[in-house]
């Protein structure tokens, strides 16, 4: 069994949580004597879960090492478990990157852990520009059964979301047959009408990736994608909330129409370059992306957004400084939603809860440092004061 202290992070209440293997065996409040000098402690919350990571710090998907040395810089962030994100490209890199995430996962029941499954995000998105994003036109395609069974089959049956246009010809039975597969859909990079969307919800999809981005610009402002997805409080939607993708009004009342915690995600959609110093950098297959001192990555030589720069914990610090959510609230968006999302409900910090834990102190400018990552009872990250 394993204690520690610290402040819960919806409460403040000072509190000892204790664990045995993947469980949470005890999170009993403390008083008096026992909470001395509890000001001092850190806040404990559960691990985030990133269910849109395309790489951070260099790392990408091309190399099956890259995995591990990915999960454990995310650990040092809170993030215990995450999605690998891959996106529109060739076949051939996108067989490639699904067959090196599958072997790593293979190869380590750590990774397996930390990786529950694969977010394919394209190639079935739609192909107008603004809508399309950074997503390369040429790879572009309609949804076909036989095409992502061939990419499932790379990916060792690891492809757990899949991020698709449902405007596009056969997608509405093509996303029939996912959820029936037990694979969750997501509508993004989507140019489609209020009926379309109705019907692809009708089928099963359950999440709007990355809501008010991939986007044409400028639409209707009344007959666009970005009403109907936010009125049909059957989907769930994700935000990236690093300060760059959507501005903070848009960030407050877009968590507000879908109901707070219980329609809203918070993910990073963090790149490769993410955490780069400022420059100018190849990108996935060869598209060059800038980043700027603020952080912010962009194609290069454009001022379109190629990605996120931030990870998941800066995301939750982002969306409590701008109002779009309490500390608590953020949390819950970016580890307790994202995790029921598939199927993995956490239950928190109670009895018979998953270990899934992280303990951070905030900082006067509202940044978030964390100091203890645990997944499934063990710790991936401990940077606590001997």
């Amino acid at each position: 069994m394993v204690t520690i202290t610290g402040r819960h992070y919806a409460t403040g209440v000072p509190l000892r949580l204790s664990w045995d293997g993947a469980r949470i065996i005890e999170c009993a409040g403390l008083r008096g004597a026992d909470a001395a000098g509890c000001d001092g402690w850190p806040v404990l919350a559960p691990a985030l879960f990133d269910i849109q990571v395309n790489g951070y710090g260099g790392l990408d998907f091309a190399a099956e090492e890259n995995l591990g040395h990915l999960a454990d810089t995310l650990a040092g962030f809170g993030v215990a478990r995450f999605c690998p994100t891959v996106v529109t490209g060739p076949d051939e890199r996108i067989g490639h990157a699904l067959s090196c995430i599958a072997r790593a996962r293979a190869a380590s029941a750590a990774l397996a852990a930390a990786v529950p499954c694969i977010h394919l995000e394209g190639p079935y998105i739609s192909g107008a520009d603004g809508a399309r994003g950074a997503h390369p036109l040429d790879h572009v395609r309609d949804p076909d059964w036989d095409h992502f069974s061939r990419l499932q089959d790379q990916a060792d049956g690891h492809i757990g979301i899949v991020t698709l246009a449902p405007e596009r010809p056969g997608a509405i039975a093509f996303i029939a047959r996912c959820v029936a597969a037990g694979i969750a859909v997501a509508l993004g990079h989507t140019a489609a009408d209020a009926a379309t969307i109705a019907a692809a919800v009708d089928a099963g999809a359950q999440l709007s990736t990355h809501l008010g981005n991939g986007l044409a610009t400028p639409m209707d402002r009344h007959h666009n994608p970005l009403w109907p997805q936010l009125a049909d409080e059957r989907l769930a939607a994700s935000f990236i909330a690093d300060g760059e993708h959507l501005p903070a009004p848009a960030l407050v009342a877009m968590i507000r129409a879908k109901g707070g915690v219980r329609g809203s995600i918070l993910v990073s959609d963090s790149v490769a370059e993410a955490g780069l110093p400022p420059g100018r950098y190849p990108g996935v297959g060869g598209t060059a992306v800038d980043v700027l001192p603020t952080g912010r990555i962009q194609l290069a030589g454009t001022p379109y957004l190629a990605g996120s720069g931030a990870h998941l914990l800066a995301c939750v610090a982002h969306a409590t400084r701008c109002g779009a959510a309490t500390l608590a609230e953020a949390v819950d968006m970016a580890a307790l939603r994202p995790a029921g999302l598939l199927g993995r409900p956490s239950g928190g910090l109670q009895p018979g809860a998953s270990a899934d834990l992280m303990a951070f102190h905030p900082g006067p400018d509202g940044a978030l440092d964390v100091c203890l990552t645990v997944r499934d009872g063990l710790v991936v990250h401990d940077r606590r004061p001997e």
